[in-house]
């Protein structure tokens, strides 16, 4: 048993040392880098570079709605007047949800003058955090974990399941715009791993959501997709931990087992009795 998983922790260690190799010279035309820096990226759904497009430019017209300028204002109230800058990631938050997942350079330039910097400082923000997309995202912007217990578990699997259902590229969107595929660096879940992130940019920045879906499967990821696709909201597994003793009183499915047996030793309360305490694992 010890010896295949240590096989399974070389060959993914392999894998992650061959995606960090130095990407090969660049040649200086446009096209030519462009393409280059778009296939060495292979773990950040950021980018480190911009070129001007007809849908992000500086110059497009973008300002908040009505409405988020409202909840603009409810974030800088948090703040003193003269730290307005300690808003800028909630309202690039704010920004991204409003305009379908992702953020153009004007929107980015939108929050600059509202905090009163200069829009650099708003870039360096943009660009050094993953969760900003700066490139155009599906309505379900799916993020795989690729940290190494999700690694271990099999997340480069469920990345390829997705992919290739989906008929697309990492970060690439689906022909329909519904769907994307990146991937995300730890999202404090060990436990349950391997995990994906399902962000819903379907209704705006009024019914934006970011679901976590733990415990996942090629086959399970894909069922996911399909009934977002429908428009359903794939479901939640919950259960009451209670207290050992409780828990042997009574018939329980295998599911109900794993959820007890993972949060109850999780916690480091082996022997004792839980009470009061929940969990949430997906339906496989």
């Amino acid at each position: 048993m010890f010896s295949q998983v240590a096989r399974l922790a070389a060959k993914r260690l392999l894998e992650v040392r061959r995606s960090l190799r130095p990407a090969p010279p660049v040649v200086f035309a446009a096209a030519a880098a462009t393409a280059t820096a778009a296939t060495s990226r292979s773990f950040s759904t950021a980018l480190n570079y911009h070129i001007d497009s007809p849908d992000n430019n500086p110059d497009m017209p973008w300002e908040f709605t009505e409405a988020n300028m409202e909840r603009v204002k409810e974030i800088l109230s948090h703040y003193p007047s003269n730290y307005k800058q300690s808003a800028v990631i909630p309202l690039l938050d704010l920004a991204q949800q409003q305009h379908g997942g992702w953020l153009p350079v004007a929107a980015m330039n939108a929050v600059a003058k509202i905090i009163e910097v200069a829009p650099v400082r708003v870039y360096e923000v943009a660009t050094f955090y993953s969760m900003f997309n700066r490139t155009k995202v599906g309505k379900y912007h799916l993020l795989v974990c690729g940290t190494t217990p999700c690694m271990i578990r099999g997340s480069r699997e469920i990345e390829e399941a997705l992919l290739k259902h989906l008929g697309v590229k990492r970060n690439e969107v689906t022909k329909d715009g519904m769907f994307s595929v990146g991937e995300m660096e730890c999202m404090g879940c060990c436990v349950n791993a391997p995990m994906i992130t399902v962000a819903d940019y379907t209704k705006g920045s009024e019914g934006y959501s970011y679901n976590y879906y733990e415990d996942v499967t090629p086959k399970r990821v894909i069922e996911i997709v399909e009934m977002l696709r429908k428009g359903e909201k794939p479901p939640f597994f919950v259960c009451d931990i209670g207290s050992l003793a409780d828990w042997h009183t009574e018939s329980r499915t295998d599911k109900e087992w794993t959820c007890w047996r993972k949060y109850h030793f999780a916690w480091g309360a082996k022997g004792s009795i839980v009470q009061g305490s929940r969990c949430l694992l997906n339906s496989n």
